[in-house]
């Protein structure tokens, strides 16, 4: 692969330009990884109403009919249903583990099997959360594992 940067002080925001004979998954990936830089979540963190990049939220959780996005230092409690957060952030490497639950696969550092065929995730900042057995083959597929 060839990368060239160019820098223009014309430019207001940085672009990105791809060139490649076919689109296949690295490419995609790619894109998939630029997109969630720039994309950030709302929500409200003790009353206050907070924007986080999506690159940085660990996993959003489902609790009790309220959803939640977990961040290395804050919890965000987010307007949106589990359901519409996985539409929205479906390309941005975020994947169902668990009926109330969504990892950032870019944030996994490393899984290993645990009870029942299910599978343990440790997340880069070493929390540790379960991937149940209905999502663990898959979750196995997309990691290369």
């Amino acid at each position: 692969m060839k990368i060239e940067i160019e820098t223009d002080r014309a430019l207001t925001e940085p672009e990105v330009l791809l060139r490649c004979a076919a689109v296949d998954e690295s490419i995609a990936a790619i894109v998939a990884s630029l997109r969630m830089h720039d994309r950030r979540l709302n929500g409200t963190v003790q009353g206050e109403t907070c924007a986080v990049p999506a690159g940085e939220i660990l996993y959003i959780e489902s609790i009790d009919g309220r959803c939640f996005a977990y961040s290395a230092t804050t919890v965000l409690e987010m307007p949106l249903r589990l359901i519409e957060l996985e539409e929205r952030l479906a390309d941005a490497h975020f994947v169902r583990i668990a009926k109330n639950c969504l990892v950032n696969l870019c944030r996994i550092a490393g899984l290993k099997p645990y009870v029942g065929g299910r599978l343990l995730a440790r997340l880069d900042n070493n929390e540790e959360i379960v991937i149940s057995r209905k999502y663990a083959s898959a979750i196995k597929k997309l990691l290369g594992a």
